[in-house]
C-alpha cells in the first residue's frame, strides 16, 4: 500500500512538474504578444526538419499575427512527454505521431481533434491514411512512409566477393565472412528497443507469413504465442550467439548516432534500418552515400512470407490537439505542413516516400524505394506503433530480453500473448 501511494504522489509531481514547465514548450496555445502562437512538436532532424521549418515560415507569411513555436524532440523520450503533456492538459496543438494505437489511445481519451472534412483525403495515398483512421473518422494527415530494409557498405561487399542474399542463410553466410575479417555483421543500438524490433518482425513475417500478425492481433487464428514467433526468438538469439551485433548492443543509444558511426567508420557491414536511414546519412556523413545499398531481408526456407513484404510505416502523421485553443488555425497548420510543396521537398531532400499523391521524385534514390514500395506484396506496420501501448511495451520489453539472452523465445513469445489477451478484444 505504501508503495502504491509514493507511486501515486510520484506521478501527481510528475504531471504538475511537467505542466508547469509546459508553459515554455508544451503550452496547448495562447496569444502572444500582437497575435498567436502556436506550438508544434516533431521529431523530425536534417532535411527532413527544415522542410518542417519551410513550411511553417509559408504558413506565418499567409496567416498575419499568427506566429509558431517548434519544438524538436528526440525520437525516444518523445512518447513519454506527449502522453505526460497530454494527461496534464498541456499538450502542443500539432504533433507528429505515427497512427496506430499509440495515437488511438488519445483518440479514445477524447484528446485529438478529428480532421474529418477539414482535409482533403483524396490527396494522400489511401494506405497512408489508414493508421490514422478509427471508426471512419480521420485524427492525422499523412507526410511520408517508410520501408525498412538492410543497408549495406557496397565496397565492402566488393572487397569480400559477397553477394545480396536471396535466402537467410545467404545472409548468415555473409555475416560469417563479415565477421572472419573482423567486421561486425550487423550495427545495431538497442537501448530503445525498437531496433531490434526489426528482425523480429522480419523473422516472424517470413516464417509465418503476412497473415501471421493480423490473425494474433485479430484474435482470430494464431496468436504471439505462435511457433512462427517462437522461431523467430531462437534466431534472433542464434545471431547474439556467433556475434553479430555490436559489445553493449543493448544499451547503446540510437538517437546519438552510436550505430550509424559504425557504419560510417566501416567496422560494421549492414544495418536494418528504415528508409530515413538515407536523409540521416546525408546530414551526418554525406560522403558515405555512394558506398551504400540496400536490399530486402531475404526468405526463410519454408517460411511461408516472401522476399517482397515488406516491414513500414506511416511518419510523419500530424494531428490536433482537442485542447488547442486554435483547432481551426492548427488544422491551416496541419494542412501546410502535408502540402505537396511539404512533400516534394521532404522526398528530394530527405529521401522520403511520400504519403501525399502527385510527389515527382528527381533523386534516383528515392525512385528506387518508392518503387520497392510499390512492388511490395503486404506491408506489416511497425508493431510499437500498430498495438495499443500496453502490449506494444511487452513486445518491445521482450524482444530486447531475446537480444540479452535472459528471455527464452517460448517464455518471450507467451508474455506477449497473456498480454493480448488482457488488452485486445
Amino acid at each position: 500500500m505504501l508503495k502504491r501511494t509514493l507511486w501515486l504522489l510520484g506521478m501527481v509531481l510528475l504531471i504538475f512538474t511537467t505542466a508547469c514547465q509546459g508553459s515554455g514548450d508544451s503550452s496547448a496555445s495562447g496569444d502572444s504578444e500582437g497575435g498567436t502562437t502556436l506550438t508544434l512538436w516533431h521529431i523530425e532532424t536534417g532535411p527532413s526538419e527544415q522542410a518542417l521549418k519551410d513550411a511553417v515560415k509559408r504558413f506565418e507569411d499567409s496567416h498575419d499575427g499568427v506566429k509558431v513555436k517548434i519544438v524538436q524532440q528526440e525520437n525516444d523520450p518523445y512518447k513519454t512527454k506527449l502522453s505526460v503533456a497530454m494527461g496534464g492538459g498541456t499538450p502542443p496543438d500539432v504533433f507528429h505521431s505515427w497512427g496506430g494505437g499509440w495515437l488511438e489511445k488519445f483518440v479514445d481519451a477524447g484528446q485529438v481533434a478529428d480532421l474529418s472534412g477539414d482535409i482533403d483525403t483524396s490527396r494522400f495515398v489511401p494506405s497512408a491514411l489508414t493508421p490514422a483512421t478509427f471508426e471512419d473518422k480521420n485524427y492525422g494527415a499523412p507526410l511520408a512512409m517508410d520501408i525498412v530494409p538492410v543497408w549495406y557498405n557496397k565496397e565492402m561487399f566488393d572487397k569480400y566477393g559477397l553477394e545480396e542474399p536471396e535466402t537467410y542463410e545467404d545472409l548468415l553466410n555473409i555475416a560469417e565472412t563479415l565477421k572472419s575479417n573482423d567486421i561486425i555483421p550487423f550495427s545495431l543500438a538497442n537501448k530503445s528497443k525498437w531496433p531490434g524490433s526489426f528482425y523480429y518482425m522480419y523473422l516472424a513475417e517470413r516464417i509465418g507469413g503476412p497473415e501471421l500478425f493480423n490473425e494474433a492481433f485479430n484474435r482470430e487464428g494464431r496468436g504471439f504465442d505462435d511457433e512462427a514467433y517462437v522461431e523467430a526468438g531462437k534466431k534472433i538469439q542464434e545471431l547474439v550467439k556467433m556475434d553479430a551485433f555490436p559489445d553493449g548492443f543493448n544499451g547503446m543509444n540510437f538517437d546519438t548516432g552510436q550505430s550509424r558511426q559504425l557504419m560510417y567508420a566501416e567496422k560494421a557491414g549492414m544495418i536494418i534500418q528504415g528508409s530515413w536511414m538515407l536523409g540521416t546519412t546525408r546530414a551526418d556523413m554525406p560522403d558515405f552515400e555512394k558506398k551504400m545499398g540496400f536490399f530486402l531481408f531475404p526468405s526463410v526456407e519454408g517460411g511461408k512470407g516472401s522476399k517482397q513484404d515488406i516491414v513500414g510505416g506511416v511518419s510523419p502523421v500530424f494531428s490536433v490537439s482537442e485542447k488547442s485553443k486554435h483547432k481551426k488555425l492548427a488544422k491551416e497548420l496541419v494542412k501546410e505542413l502535408t502540402s505537396k510543396e511539404t512533400a516534394q521537398q521532404l522526398a528530394n531532400e530527405d529521401g522520403a516516400i511520400s504519403a501525399v499523391k502527385d510527389v515527382e521524385y528527381e533523386d534516383e534514390y528515392v525512385q528506387k524505394i518508392s518503387k520497392v514500395l510499390e512492388q511490395s506484396e503486404y506491408l506489416q506496420t511497425f508493431y510499437d506503433q500498430t498495438l495499443p501501448p500496453e502490449l506494444a511495451e511487452a513486445h518491445l520489453d521482450t524482444t530486447q530480453a531475446l537480444f540479452g539472452l535472459s528471455m527464452t523465445p517460448e517464455e518471450a513469445a507467451n508474455k506477449v500473448e497473456e498480454k493480448a489477451k488482457e488488452v485486445l478484444k
